[in-house]
């Protein structure tokens, strides 16, 4: 595997793949935000909405990506946005010749793997952040597993978790989902009620929620393993 990182705008992403390819990965991320920034100017409302937005059938694949994911986890698009490039830059390794590739966007993971890998979660400063891993075999990819967190980071989060792990075989879907299941972890009661929510969205897999000293799970998760645990399905 070689690894590399781009930054280009307001991404910044870490790439390990069988075959390189840097400059179609550079090439591909550039073309992406060209597509979201000329629909954001046809239509500014995608850019600062916080709940669905429908848009045109002509729009380009990662808008509608991100509309689709958005509109089954009820928040605005921009929450896919991060999920969305992942996937779609690595989709675009996969259609050039590659065929074990990992892209993460600030948190939001795309995996499509030949072996098995292990993708630790940071959740800040609560007392299992780093001590907790989800173990994805092959056969399980490709797969998004993308993390939202209310004390980590600058993303927009309304809730009160360290950290909110969502897999699901769309990228994009992930990293709406963490965004509103997150959203839900409020009180003493948020933890099972942002499960509850999350089990309800079509197409997520399984939840991770880590807050403080509390840890809930839920779904068809890889191998969670850890420090402290050694979790299985």
């Amino acid at each position: 595997m070689t690894s590399y990182s781009l930054d280009f705008r307001k991404s910044h992403l870490n790439i390990a793949c069988d075959r390189g390819l840097k400059g179609r990965a550079r090439e591909r991320l550039i073309a992406i935000y060209g597509d979201i920034e000329r629909y954001i100017q046809k239509d500014p409302f995608f850019l600062i909405s916080y709940t669905p937005v429908t848009v045109d059938r002509q729009a380009p694949n990662v808008v509608r990506d991100m509309a689709n994911a958005a509109a089954q986890a009820g928040v605005g698009p921009m929450a896919a946005v991060a999920g969305a490039v992942a996937e779609s830059v690595g989709t675009y390794l996969l259609e050039n010749g590659a065929r074990d590739v990992v892209v993460e966007n600030g948190g939001d993971i795309f995996l499509k793997l030949q072996k098995e890998r292990t993708i630790g979660i940071h959740a800040g400063c609560a007392r299992l952040s780093n001590r907790l891993a989800l173990r994805v075999r092959p056969d399980e990819t490709p797969l998004g597993v993308c993390t939202s967190s209310a004390t980590v980071g600058p993303s927009i989060n309304l809730g009160e978790a360290d950290a909110v792990t969502v897999v699901a075989k769309s990228t994009a879907l992930a990293d709406a989902a963490a965004t509103a299941i997150g959203n839900r972890v409020k009180g003493r009661t948020g933890l099972q009620k942002a499960l509850s929510f999350g089990r309800n969205i079509p197409h997520v897999r399984g939840v991770v929620i880590i807050k403080g000293k509390e840890l809930a799970l839920w779904g068809r998760l890889p191998e969670l393993v850890g420090r402290e645990f050694a979790l299985k399905r």
